[in-house]
Parts: C-alpha cells; structure tokens; sequence
C-alpha cells in the first residue's frame, strides 16, 4: 500500500514516521523548498510527550527542551492572577511537559524520517485534487501528478486544497487578533524558573515561554479588526507602543528579540467539520482541525491524530473506508471541543470592555487550578492510555 502525503510539518512528519514504524510505504509533499518554520514554539504536552515517545524522539526532544513546572497569570502590572501546577499536570497523565522552539522539533522530526528513509519532496506545491477514474489524483505546480492508494492531507490552515477536496471550502475564519510570536537567546537573560508567564490586559496579551535560562518564545497578542500588510521592519515598534507600560520582562524581551526571529499572525482558525474523508483522501492536524493557540493543543492534537490514523489503518489495512470512518469517530469530537475552548479562552483574553475584563481576573483569581489541573488532564487524555 502507497500512501502520500501532503504536508511536511509537524502534522505530516509525525504521520510518515508513526506510519513507516508499522511497515506502511509513505511519502511526503511539501510546498515549501525548505522545512517550514512558520511558529515560535511550542508546549509538548503530557499527550504530545505520549506519541513523541511512540515515535522514538522524547529523549532528543527531552536534550534541546525546557521542562516546565508552572503556568503562572499576571495582569498587566504584574499583579499575580493564578499558578496552574504543571507538575502535578505531569503526574497525572504520566509524562512530562516540555518547551521547545518549533525549529528544533521539526529538526528532530525530519532526522527520524531520515533514520526511517522515508523521502520528502520539497518544492511540490499542490495545484489540484480531482478524481479520475475513482482514484484520486494530485497535481503539482512542477507538473508532477500522483495517484497513491491513500492520501493524507496535512497541508495546514490557510490553504488546505485537501480541505477544499474534502468539504467544498477551505476558507479559514480571522477571530480578531494578532500574535506577534519571536524567539529569544539572549545570555543576559535569567529566566530562572522554567514556568510560563502569561500577561492579561485589555484587549492584549503577552506570553513569555523558557526553554532554558538564556532561552524562550514568547507571544505578543492585541485585538485588531482589519488585516494590514506585514512590515517587519516595524514589528518592534508595534510592540513596544502596546507594550511600553507593561512589566519590564516585556520590553526586556521585546527588544532583546533579533529582528529576523519575530513574526506577526493574524490568527485564524476553522469550524469543526464532521467530514473529514473522500474516497481514498483523509484530513489531518491543521487540515481538519486548527485550534487558536489559546488552546494550547494545535500541534499536540496534530501528533495525537498521527498515532490514531495509525492504528486505524494497522487495524484495517483493507478496508480503508472503515479505518476512515473509525478515525474520524475517534478524533472529531474532542478536537472539535479544544476548538471551541480556544476559542472561548481568546474571547476573554481579547476582551475590549475594561469592567469585563476586570472582572475577568478576579474569576483567575478565585480559580481553583487544582480542579483546573484536573479537567485538563482528563480532557487531553482522553482516547489515549496515558490518564491516571
């Protein structure tokens, strides 16, 4: 059985290596001409530290990570608003979290698919997806054109033609804000304590993730109704005239930030789907499903997905249907509510009325995070055999 797919970010190279460990013969298309690293970084969480595991990588990742210990909020002066211990986190759901910058994960990921001889084919930008025959074939902008016997579409949120494929429309939806996202090294830093720090304002926030004690990503959000062109010869400035007031870690950081390592996102997402399968084509990770980053999951459910289709089409290699089906079962409804959670989360964080927002922060506050703490580990470990 030939399987491609489209995609080589972390979605689809997590998919090719979980694939290849169980003797399926995959292949990866991707539009870029280098690995992508659109992204800071990102939180593997407890589920992630799972299906890392599973792929043979937790203990590269452990080497070039942070171990994280708290979630601490703060509002915009710096007044403590709420802790959410991490390690208790950790214990319930019986892996560790780690931090890491996107482009040493990828890195990671892609030296796994060179172990595994898996090939990956830059420079193939899909332009059309069309059924000739029963079979489904992709074309390429290089003229190229494939008719696998499966095809995965993991080639993200803002252009999925699988998406397209699948569901008559690929047209993600703006939710109002910006992230400017960075990432600094910096040996005058002293990020001491490995915990995240988190900052609410009004309609603004910012947040500040250690890697190590010179090293983190961070995250720059305010609300915005219209979406401009990038400028990042301003990206600095932008941040600094909304963030000038706010605890000095922010400015520190800010300006302690290469200009080249800081992007700007105008952040969208998608409305779950209930179809995430035609013919011989399935969805998976952005493609599918694309939380906002206040969510926490995006890439870790892009990771769960690669253990879940696995296992599916391990369990019915010959029926590919059924696998598709059982897949979709399995995966829509909880990546469907991680939608709607980030979601929920951003409309409160983003929140222009001051009271409301006041309010706000007493509620964090008053929040008892051991329940917190919880909720969250048997919500993310839902489907997989990792909760206490």
């Amino acid at each position: 059985m030939n399987i491609s797919i489209l995609g080589g970010g972390i979605g689809g190279l997590s998919t090719a290596i979980a694939l290849k460990q169980e003797g399926f013969d995959v292949s990866i298309y991707e539009r870029q001409s280098t690995p992508s690293e659109i992204g800071a970084g990102i939180v593997c969480w407890p589920n992630a530290s799972f299906i890392l595991e599973q792929l043979g990588v937790l203990d590269k990742i452990s080497n070039v990570s942070g171990s994280i210990k708290f979630m601490n909020r703060f509002t915009n002066t710096g007044e403590p608003i709420g802790s959410l211990d991490v390690n208790e986190l950790n214990r319930l759901m019986k892996y560790p979290s780690y931090s890491i910058i996107r482009k040493d994960l990828m890195k990671i990921l892609i030296q796994r698919t060179v172990e595994l001889n898996i090939n990956i084919h830059y420079d193939h930008e899909v332009i059309k997806i069309s059924n000739e025959n029963t079979n489904t074939e992709v074309q390429f902008s290089n003229s190229k054109v494939i008719q696998p016997d499966i095809i995965i579409g993991a080639d993200g949120r803002m252009k999925s033609l699988a998406r397209k494929y699948v569901n008559g429309s690929n047209s993600p939806i703006y939710q109002g804000f910006i992230n400017w996202v960075g990432v600094i090294e910096d040996e005058s830093m002293n990020f001491s304590e490995l915990s995240v720090s988190d900052y609410w304002g009004v309609g603004e926030r910012f947040g500040i993730v250690p890697v190590s004690q010179t090293k983190a990503y961070w995250a720059g959000g305010a609300t915005s109704k219209n979406i401009a062109e990038l400028n990042p010869a301003k990206y600095k400035s932008e941040l600094n005239s909304i963030f000038r007031d706010w605890p000095d870690i922010i400015t520190k950081v800010i300006n302690g930030t290469h200009q080249s390592r800081i992007n700007k996102i105008y952040v969208h997402d998608h409305d779950p789907i209930n179809l995430w399968h035609k013919n011989n084509l399935i969805l998976l990770g952005d493609s599918a499903h694309s939380p906002l980053p206040t969510s926490g999951q995006g890439a870790c459910q892009a990771l769960e997905d690669a253990w879940h289709l696995t296992n599916c089409l391990k369990e019915s290699p010959n029926d590919i249907s059924k696998a598709f089906n059982f897949f979709t079962e399995l995966r829509k409804s909880k990546t469907a509510g991680i939608t709607f959670g980030g979601r929920q989360l951003a409309s409160s964080i983003f929140n222009n009325n001051e009271e409301f927002c006041k309010h706000r922060n007493i509620a964090s506050k008053n929040t008892n995070y051991q329940n917190a703490v919880v909720g969250m580990a048997n919500g993310w470990s839902s489907g997989l055999p990792i909760s206490a």
